[in-house]
């Protein structure tokens, strides 16, 4: 499953037993820099801890080493929005046929119930690279049948996902707003303007060090937790969600659905990043088939 727990809770007591790991930080870009050796050398130390375990232990390692990649998704590189538009459109036309919102949606749902019972007020919701807006969509048809105390924005660095989000929740008469926001410049929101910070199907598109960034950034921004939901590594989504891309003929898409599935984060590396970026364990980790939820929890939430 390329989770490869037992060689990686060695590498970690390994690598922690020496002192200075993980490193230290005083800045965001000591941060992005520390995440991304602490994450190198751990996958490093793992595989000399499966060559030393060998037999059943260093096959899954050799084929997590030969799927990983650090190859960048079509939707991130530098081509025209329209464009862009198009791949996320069809990943919201994919999600839709997978069900996933609907198992997003479940996923937030108590987390949303927890913050409106304790601050007796609507829970204040951010999603982070939101695309073409489908979470936050989904979350505001709950609020609209009245069965979701929540108020929702969605946010997305590129301009285009923000006016066809922002078009298409006026037309569908949503309460959902969408705004353009930099994840990793978000100085321009106001501190604990929002209690829960999530982003969906995006960690793996960022570095170990850029998504410590984003979580060290959502810990002055949020009041309660950073929540981050992907695929979980695995050899059969490696080959399923490629798979799945394919059906709708857009070769672009079909490229980013093999890419995103050899990038996506073991639970452990998920749990590493979150560690160095808040200088604490408040966080948890759990697998939602075929997902992974990642929640750090701020202020003691």
């Amino acid at each position: 499953m390329l989770q490869l727990t037992t060689a990686g809770y060695r590498a970690l007591d390994n690598l922690r037993s020496g002192g200075g790991f993980p490193a230290p930080w005083k800045s965001m870009a000591e941060l992005e820099g520390a995440a991304d050796t602490a994450v190198a050398r751990f996958l490093d130390e793992r595989w000399r801890v499966s060559l030393e375990l060998g037999g059943g232990f260093l096959l899954p390692e050799l084929i997590d080493r030969a799927l990983r990649t650090s190859d960048i998704e079509q939707m991130d590189k530098e081509i025209p929005e329209e464009e862009k538009l198009e791949l996320v459109r069809a990943l919201d036309r994919q999600n839709a046929m997978m069900q996933l919102y609907g198992r997003y949606v479940d996923i937030l749902r108590p987390l949303i119930l927890e913050v409106a019972e304790r601050e007796k007020r609507n829970a204040r919701v951010l999603e982070l690279a939101c695309g073409s807006g489908g979470l936050s969509m989904a979350l505001a048809e709950v609020i609209r049948q009245n069965s979701l105390p929540a108020e929702i924005t969605g946010s997305d660095i590129v301009p285009a996902f923000i006016d066809a989000g922002n078009a298409l929740a006026r037309e569908r008469e949503l309460p959902v707003s969408f705004r353009v926001l930099d994840a990793f410049n978000m100085q321009l929101l106001d501190g604990d303007q929002f209690d829960l910070i999530v982003i969906s199907q995006s960690l793996h598109h960022f570095t170990p060090g850029r998504l410590a960034v984003m979580i060290a950034q959502s810990a002055t921004r949020a009041s309660t937790a950073f929540i981050g939901i992907d695929g979980y590594r695995s050899t059969l989504l490696a080959c399923g969600v490629p798979l799945i891309a394919s059906l709708q003929g857009i070769p672009a898409f079909a490229l980013d659905g093999l890419t995103s599935a050899r990038k996506f984060y073991s639970e452990l590396e998920l749990g590493l990043i979150a560690e160095i970026a808040t200088g604490r364990k408040d966080h948890s980790i759990s697998c939602s088939w075929p997902l992974s939820v990642l929640k750090v929890s701020f202020k003691g939430f």
